[in-house]
């Protein structure tokens, strides 16, 4: 198995488009499995069309599902921070991608999607790791 780790800032996003490093990572690797996993109990993975405000509509969704108030039993950080140990329940921390003759087999629109909602801790790390089949 081959492992690399990206590190990254969403101090001033809510989402990053993770598709290119993926892409590359997987580049000229022939057929295997391409596996995602982003080691933070606040942040997770989800597969959707970019740049037709799909991104805005999952946001609102989260926010609809998991609204930042005083409800959560976990309250230290920033108000609604509960809600950030949620999201992994729903958007999972990890996802394992088909490669074929070193290419990501993303459906037409698909983009694999850091969503990250938690303002305290904006720096993320992303484990890409590919298993040769």
């Amino acid at each position: 198995m081959d492992s690399t780790e990206l590190e990254l800032s969403t101090a001033d996003r809510r989402w990053v488009d993770l598709t290119g490093e993926v892409e590359a990572f997987a580049h000229g690797r022939g057929d295997g499995l391409l596996h995602v996993f982003v080691p933070h109990a606040t942040a997770g993975l989800a597969l959707v069309e970019t740049g037709a405000s799909s991104e805005a509509d999952l946001l609102d969704a989260v926010e609809r599902l998991l609204p930042r108030d005083d409800r959560y039993r976990h309250r230290h950080g920033a108000p609604g921070h509960g809600a950030d140990h949620v999201l992994p329940a729903f958007l999972p921390p990890a996802t394992t991608l088909p490669v074929l003759d070193g290419r990501v087999a993303l459906g037409t629109w698909q983009r694999v999607v850091l969503v990250d909602t938690n303002v305290d801790n904006p720096r993320r790390r992303v484990r890409l790791s590919f298993l040769a089949g």
